[in-house]
């Protein structure tokens, strides 16, 4: 019998687990967590850029962008990794201002959709977007010190659910 499973039942445990230690590292030990994860970052984009510039001559399609990212990445990555102090706040405060930023675009097509026949719940949840998109553009500082709380509190719940899939699968 031929088994059709697209992702295996031990690798999606893996990655609950994964998240469930991460969120639990976030709730107790968020600065040192959050410096640990945003240094990972800063060289995941170095090494990106530089591999987003070799594949250049590799394939040379949009080659414009694709210098771009490459060097966009590769300053970030450089940024990041000389400030490792400051690097969390100014990537947790633009990671708010987009969501903010998203917030209020969602909001405003939840309420176009509202108008257009979507309902109370559709106007309700574009209003609750909008109101939530301003308080983060308001506050994008504070909004970055709860940040890694939320993602915490998503690891945790996401790591559980990942392993009672996982064994749900098996």
């Amino acid at each position: 019998m031929q088994d059709n499973k697209l992702t295996p039942w031990w690798l999606v445990l893996i990655n609950g687990i994964a998240a469930l230690i991460l969120g639990i590292l976030l709730i107790t030990s968020t600065g040192s967590t959050v410096l640990i994860l945003v240094q990972f970052l800063g060289i995941y984009w170095l090494v990106s850029g530089i591999f987003q510039i070799v594949g250049l001559f590799i394939d040379s399609t949009a080659w414009g962008w694709k210098l771009f990212a490459g060097i966009l990445g590769i300053l970030a990555g450089i940024i990041i990794l000389n400030h490792p102090l400051i690097s969390p706040l100014v990537v947790g405060g633009t990671i708010v201002i987009i969501m903010g930023v998203q917030g209020i675009i969602f909001g405003i097509a939840g309420l176009v959709g509202a108008f257009q026949g979507g309902g109370w719940g559709a106007g309700i949840m574009g209003v609750l977007s909008i109101i939530f998109g301003i308080i983060l553009l308001a506050n994008p500082l504070l909004g970055a010190a709860a940040l890694p709380w939320v993602l915490g509190i998503f690891g945790i719940v996401g790591g559980i659910a990942g392993i009672i899939a996982a064994f749900r699968m098996k």
